[in-house]
């Protein structure tokens, strides 16, 4: 039988997992949670070396937060929030890490088990679960509610199993039949009974949904219906093989590592080439929904190549031809844009999405993108 305990590992959340060989010189690769206060750095740099294959671990700060949580120079990155990165340009696996703001879940190896994988001809991402993502979903309610319902052993916080009706709005938005409920709206629910959850979810403006509660061997069963108003509401749910994998390392899920496919919100991928009059847009400094600063995408001029690619006013600048934007200042991103003479990719996201994104922590859209 399946035991939750939503207290597992949150106030730990990293792991060292056993150095132990398969007679071979090939140990296992070591998962860590990394998290960070805004003025703090995770710790470690990341370095690509002449004659060294692979991404490396290197300045690794004594006392910092890298080596409280058991990083070791030499060590070999494998995999960041979840994506296999060893075949990556070195560039953009130090903006992945970069983007993902204060949170960070890095899968390592040692450097002698890497260099040895390597020698034996191994492919290093069968060494590491298939997906090991928990998964955003936004669903929209129809007229039968949001098409699933909650269950849980009796007294216990924090364990909250999903039913899904078949074919229902929480199916077509990908919420797993049988998966846990990590996050309501971008909280998370790890601390409420299933009373609190009640009352949270018929809060104002948390989609007003009523519950009714019955008893099925001693399990309390809430039955999400709708009442007059709210029509969405996003979950971040894990399957059971998943929560199982991060309580087991002691490892806190959260949407950041979450695994977005399922969801509404996209950013945008327009390819331009330059034509007579320019590109037809005019890129402003602003501040994002964070607080942040952002370089936003003003005055698209019909007809020409930005309209035609798919621009919208509005639109928020993530990327330029395929690298993050993350931390230069217009001058610089005007630059990056200027860089090729007659063509660019930019990466943007409308609004809407925009504020989604920050209202469930996901960190930098940008990465939303495959």
């Amino acid at each position: 039988k399946f035991e939750f305990n939503p207290k597992d590992g949150i106030d730990n959340p990293a792991l060292s997992l056993a150095e132990d060989t398969d007679g071979e010189g090939v140990g296992e690769p070591r998962f860590y949670l990394l998290s960070k206060g805004s003025a703090e750095t995770f710790g470690f740099c990341l370095h690509k070396e002449l004659g060294c294959r692979g991404h490396i671990i290197r300045q690794v700060e004594l006392g910092g937060l890298a080596q409280r949580r058991g990083l070791q120079d030499g060590d070999r990155l494998l995999q960041v929030n979840g994506h296999f990165v060893d075949h990556m340009d070195h560039h953009k696996v130090v903006q992945k890490i970069k983007a993902s703001g204060n949170q960070v879940l890095l899968v390592v190896l040692d450097g002698d088990s890497y260099e040895a994988a390597k020698a034996l001809g191994r492919d290093l991402s069968l060494m590491l679960p298939d997906d090991i993502r928990p998964r955003l979903c936004h669903i929209m309610r129809d007229k039968s509610g949001f098409g699933f319902s909650v269950s849980g052993p009796e007294g216990v916080k924090g364990t909250f199993q999903l039913s899904v009706r078949q074919d229902g709005p929480a199916e077509r938005a990908g919420v797993p039949p049988g998966s846990w409920l990590l996050e309501l709206n971008g909280a998370s629910v790890r601390s409420y009974s299933h009373a609190q959850l009640a009352r949270k979810v018929c809060a104002p403006g948390m989609g007003g949904w009523e519950t009714g509660a019955s008893n099925l061997i001693g399990h309390p069963v809430f039955p999400i219906q709708l009442k007059q108003s709210g029509s969405k509401v996003t979950l971040l749910v894990a399957s059971s093989a998943v929560e199982e994998f991060y309580r087991s390392r002691g490892l806190r899920v959260t949407a950041a590592l979450a695994d977005t496919s399922w969801l509404p919100f996209k950013v945008r991928e327009l390819h331009m080439v330059k034509g007579p009059a320019g590109y037809g847009f005019l890129l402003k400094e602003d501040d994002c929904s964070s607080g942040a600063t952002g370089q936003f995408l003003w005055d698209v001029d019909a007809g020409l190549p930005a309209e035609q690619a798919g621009m919208k006013e509005g639109d928020r600048l993530l990327a330029v031809n395929g690298e993050s934007i993350e931390g230069l200042d217009h001058q610089q991103t005007v630059l990056r844009i200027r860089a090729h003479d007659d063509q660019v990719t930019l990466l943007v996201i409308d609004p809407t999405s925009d504020e989604f994104y920050h209202s469930v922590g996901f960190g930098d859209p940008a990465w939303s993108h495959p």
